[in-house]
């Protein structure tokens, strides 16, 4: 099978996976006597990725080749996940947080590593076969957002979005790319026989890059802009949902397929990927991540500011304006990393990145942003033409805004402090 082919299938499977229950858990963990906990859901993503990443990056680096480490996470991270969802689904109504936590926290902890080990295998993969990953990649990665979305919509269209049916068929197709990721290409360990250092055998050579003080302001900011990673992920559906206690917007698409809407977001993604490689050559990277900082902030504000109804474009716009924000940051922060790091410590490297941006930086995020919803929002039963249902109601204006302030705050001091020019040449 041709290479790039072998690559698409890898990455399409990898998102949906994430794709099946990462925008739509609020809605189900809500009805079920554990919307407080949302954010805690969202945070152990997080917080596993302060360690997991970095700790499989090394093995991968010095003992398991990545496609062999990046199968066998996928296996536990998926049974741990369809057990989660069995469970779910058997105990109804009488879920039990530490029973469904304790299987998802398992199942997470060995996900998020491989979204940094994926990377490496399809870098390894495109270096061997002598290819430019500036250019190659980005259109690989593209159907890795479509996996997302597919999986994003079976969900909403099988009526899975308060569910815990969710898991099983996220938990469904980790099996799968467990068994696929052993027929990937091989990937290099370092096997050098001279004397190493305690760190240096550890792997742990990646944290020194933090001595560089471009690269220690980089993975700073990558940390206050992983704060904003996870925020519409956790809120956003139960959000455009909460319209729908308001009889002029119960019946809108937006409240009745909340998934389908965000996925808009994950659309606008597919085509913001392609427009990376211009933009890092024609910009730089300053450039670029300001660019999505400041897309946060009209992600955010636009959600303030719009309804499922007449005011749906603001929403339809806000999703647009995510792929900037998303995409510009993260794939070119990986490729950033890529290109900077020497290749004995590039898994390890990555998983730092991932560490600073989905671990660190994420877990504040949705932490914050639990509290800040807490403060503003309660969830409530509301009865409606459809029946008695549970919605998070409250002043979400203010909580947007909040969102926003912290979003251009960031943006307002990266423009300040980071002054490394830095263009990725042809």
């Amino acid at each position: 099978m041709n290479l790039k082919i072998r690559l698409i299938l890898m990455n399409f499977l990898q998102f949906a996976i994430w794709g099946a229950y990462l925008t739509c858990m609020g809605r189900y963990l809500g009805p079920h006597g554990m919307g407080h906990h949302i954010g805690l859901f969202y945070s152990i993503q997080g917080i596993v990725s302060i360690f997991m990443p970095a700790l499989l990056g090394i093995v991968a680096d010095r003992w398991i080749p990545a496609q062999k480490m990046l199968g066998i996470s996928h296996a536990i991270a998926g049974i741990a996940m369809i057990a989660a969802g069995v469970y779910g689904l058997g105990a109804g109504e009488n879920v039990e947080f530490v029973h469904l936590f304790t299987l998802y926290t398992i199942a997470v902890a060995f996900y998020m590593p491989t979204l940094a080990l994926s990377n490496s295998v399809a870098y390894n993969a495109l270096d061997q076969a002598g290819m430019d990953t500036i250019k190659a990649f980005p259109p690989i990665r593209i159907f890795g957002t479509i996996g997302f979305i597919v999986s994003m919509w079976v969900v909403d269209l099988l009526g899975f979005q308060e569910s815990a049916m969710q898991f099983v068929v996220s938990g469904g197709i980790g099996v799968v790319l467990a068994a696929y990721a052993f027929t990937l290409p091989k990937c290099p360990i370092s096997k050098t026989g001279e004397k190493k250092s305690m760190s240096e055998a550890l792997g742990l050579k990646a944290f020194s890059l933090f001595k560089e003080k471009r690269m220690a302001i980089f993975f700073i900011f990558s940390m206050l802009l992983g704060v904003s990673l996870q925020i519409t992920n956790g809120f956003a559906n139960p959000f455009i949902s909460s319209f729908g206690a308001k009889a002029e917007f119960a019946n809108t698409f937006g409240v009745q397929h909340a998934n389908m809407l965000v996925s808009l977001s994950q659309v606008s993604e597919t085509l913001c990927i392609l427009l990376i490689p211009f933009c890092l050559r024609k910009f730089g990277i300053k450039k670029v991540m300001l660019i999505a900082m400041f897309a946060w902030v009209l992600r955010f504000g636009l959600f303030s500011l719009g309804n499922p109804g007449g005011g749906v474009w603001l929403f339809v716009l806000s999703m647009i304006v995510y792929g900037v924000a998303f995409d510009f940051f993260n794939i070119s922060g990986s490729l950033f990393v890529d290109k900077e790091t020497d290749m004995s410590m590039r898994s390890s490297a990555q998983g730092l990145f991932m560490l600073m941006t989905n671990g660190i930086g994420a877990t504040i995020g949705t932490l914050g942003a639990q509290f800040v919803v807490n403060k503003f929002c309660s969830w409530e039963h509301v009865v409606t033409e459809g029946g008695r249902h549970m919605f998070l109601v409250g002043d979400w204006v203010s909580v947007w805004g909040i969102f926003a302030a912290y979003a251009f705050v960031v943006a307002i001091l990266f423009a300040i402090v980071f002054d490394y020019k830095y263009t990725v040449n042809q």
